[in-house]
């Protein structure tokens, strides 16, 4: 197949890399890519988010599939321009894409499906804030309702906090208020034709920028997969997958089928474990990062033949997808300054040796490639993975690689899936 991909990130990057492992050879085109991206598909200047000139490229390259990476193409109606013009796409409308687009929608839709989730409140106004604050208590949960770029969301104890955080983003839209769900977080992906829920397999990520879950939110500082802690409460993985497939997915896919936005791509449930409870923390509209990182590599069965079907509504006649019982799991080099003003244009060197590694490899998620070498062009820069029989084999591994990596003011958590 002639595949697009969107976007110039490690998912990206991640999903270039499974299609390119298949037994069926790809070709591969990515908009507009990275450095490590350029290593294993052609990269082309076009800006992801302009639906005409992602439309006329699709069309001018005879492409048989386009998967959208990131969230904001799909805000921007990429998918739906895609589609108008005949093209299978991966990806969600925009009405569907709400569902990440507005954490307001997606509580809406989470209460119509019956769908088990923290309590919110809408705010509009500084008065709405503090009495929204003062009702709920600490832990405070503040979450922007509009896109972020993972910067959106603060859980404090800290009320002076809370409340600076939720005024800054006020400036720029609604911001909500929820109530704090207390457990262990889980990320676990569906694929969906609009009428079928195929599961993958569960990772866990981390969003705090420090060791021991301190520090700001960030975009992940590192995920790893299998869940062997899931075992406690569910057994096994897939009484846990089938449970959140019953009570969370295939009630969002159909209320969202029932209000005519059926639901085409890749629905990212993030959850809170607590026993045997389940409650959802929020939904995206594509691949998440780091987890795709870590979930891609464990993947068996064609990645293009899952992504196609859903694109063409025809889930059902595809086996299901096939994960090896090993684990993986990715750390993230961030750049000095992040999730603030990330420093850019810093020299990084060890990629090479790190991914020479047995059973490491390294994803590109802000890079490019100068004269002067490697440089660092963003907030997150790379994700190092280790794969290995059990999460501690994959884990050595993962920092064995980012020991040979190096860039000025580099910064990466060392706790990455430590309680495994």
């Amino acid at each position: 197949m002639r595949i697009l991909i969107l976007g110039s990130g490690a998912r990206e990057h991640a999903i270039a890399l499974a299609l390119g492992r298949e037994a069926v050879p790809h070709e591969l085109l990515v908009a507009p890519g990275n450095a490590g991206i350029a290593d294993v598909a052609r990269t082309v200047p076009v800006e992801p988010s302009d639906p005409a000139a992602v439309s006329a490229l699709a069309l001018d390259e005879a492409v048989d599939l386009v998967v959208v990476g990131p969230e904001a193409p799909l805000l921007a109606g990429v998918a739906d321009a895609v589609r108008e013009r005949g093209v299978p796409v991966f990806g969600p409308d925009r009405d569907a894409a709400r569902l990440e687009g507005s954490k307001a929608f997606a509580k809406r839709i989470m209460a119509d499906a019956g769908v088990p989730t923290g309590t919110a409140t809408d705010v509009l106004t500084a008065a709405d804030l503090d009495a929204a604050l003062d009702a709920g208590g600490a832990p405070y949960v503040v979450k922007a309702d509009g896109l972020a770029a993972g910067k959106g969301v603060l859980v404090t104890s800290d009320r002076a906090a809370a409340r600076a955080h939720a005024l800054t983003w006020l400036e720029q839209g609604p911001v909500l208020v929820e109530q704090f769900l207390a457990g262990r977080e889980a990320s676990l992906f569906f694929v969906s034709d609009g009428v079928r829920a195929v599961p993958l397999s569960p990772a866990q990520d981390f969003k705090r920028l420090g060791d021991g879950d301190t520090g700001p939110n960030t975009g992940g500082m590192g995920a790893f997969s299998p869940l062997p802690w899931l075992d406690d409460a569910f057994g096994d993985e897939a009484s846990f997958v089938e449970h959140v497939r019953i009570r969370v997915a295939q009630p969002v896919l159909d209320r969202l089928s029932a209000e005519g936005t059926p639901f085409v791509g890749l629905l990212y449930c993030g959850l809170v474990v607590d026993g045997a409870e389940v409650r959802v923390i929020e939904f995206n509209a594509r691949f998440g990062d780091p987890e795709t990182q870590v979930l891609l590599p464990r993947l068996e069965s064609p990645l293009s033949e899952l992504l196609l079907s859903a694109a063409r509504g025809t889930l059902d006649a595809v086996p299901a997808p096939r994960f090896s019982p090993d684990a993986a799991v990715g750390v993230v080099l961030a750049s000095a300054g992040y999730p603030g003003e990330p420093a850019l244009g810093r020299r990084i060197t060890g990629v090479e040796d790190a991914d020479g590694l047995p059973d490491v490899s390294v994803v590109h998620a802000a890079t490019v490639a100068t004269e002067d070498g490697l440089l660092a062009s963003g907030g997150r820069v790379l994700t190092v993975v280790g794969t290995g029989r059990t999460v501690a084999d994959a884990r050595a591994r993962a920092y064995e690689g980012v020991a040979r990596i190096r860039f000025e003011g580099a910064q990466w958590r060392s706790d990455i899936a430590e309680r495994p």
